[in-house]
């Protein structure tokens, strides 16, 4: 019960880190998910993270266009082979992934092993990115787009989505500042829209595949969206960047931390 209970107060910090720095609220949902709250975490966990992050980023993503910081041409033209190849992903590739994908001796790689030995992976990325930081630079929003670059990238992002339930914020965004020539701010708010409607799409394909905990699902939701609130409210007053860093600290700790775990320790 003490675990669920942390479990659910975390559930905020999901919303809080998409409505401060514009993403990372995939990156923590998974580990929630699988460590505090017991889901499944081959293919249960990620689709749960997938309804998560699609919702509080939706809502993330009105109050973003309100405030005129969507570029709705660019989020579709990214946002469509995101979808197809998330659906996809999610519809086909997963179920089709062997509980036991291949053995050596005694050490057995299995589905689980991959999706978060893959997902600690990225998280290492990730907070790498974060750590590192990168200059906002304002560009303008008449720089010709690269489409078939900014379509390839929307295919990968949506198959790794797919696979680990993760939104890709941190990969999204530089793609949209450096191949559409959005501002920063805008790059934020377009991925947000983005990451919404890959998300919500991908769990569209698991409705019919696994048994969803209803209560659960909608009760770590309700939480993460009051966290987004609370986050674009903060976001006024708090510089979003200084923030960064030291989440990129923690997200690296625990990447690191559940790769050794899932890797080496089951």
């Amino acid at each position: 019960m003490e675990l669920e209970i942390i479990g659910y107060i975390c559930a905020i910090l999901v919303g809080l880190s998409l409505g401060l720095i514009g993403g990372g609220g995939s990156i923590l949902t998974v580990p929630i998910l699988v460590y505090l709250l017991g889901v499944e975490a081959a293919d249960t966990a990620p689709a749960y993270s997938l309804f998560v992050v699609g919702t509080a980023s939706l809502i993330g993503a009105t109050i973003k266009y309100k405030e005129g910081f969507v570029n709705m041409k660019t989020a579709v033209i990214f946002g469509l082979p995101a979808i197809a190849a998330v659906y996809f992903t999610r519809r086909i590739l997963v179920p089709a992934i062997p509980d036991n994908i291949f053995t050596i001796d005694d050490f057995i790689f299995t589905k689980r092993i991959f999706v978060m030995g893959l997902f600690a992976v990225l998280m290492i990325v990730a907070s790498i990115s974060m750590i590192k930081g990168r200059k906002d630079v304002e560009q303008q929003d008449d720089k010709k787009f690269n489409y078939p670059l900014i379509l390839i990238e929307g295919a990968i992002v949506g198959v790794i989505t797919g696979l680990v339930g993760a939104g890709g914020g941190f990969i999204i965004i530089p793609a949209l500042v450096m191949l559409s020539g959005l501002s920063m701010k805008k790059a934020v708010g377009t991925s947000l829209a983005i990451i919404a409607a890959k998300s919500l799409f991908g769990f569209l394909g698991d409705l019919s595949v696994i048994e969803i905990d209803w209560k659960l699902l909608l009760s770590f939701t309700a939480f993460a969206v009051s966290g987004i609130f609370i986050g674009n409210k903060l976001s006024h007053k708090i510089d979003g960047s200084k923030l960064k860093k030291g989440f990129g600290w923690f997200v690296l700790i625990m990447g690191t931390y559940i790769f050794i775990k899932e890797i080496f320790l089951n």
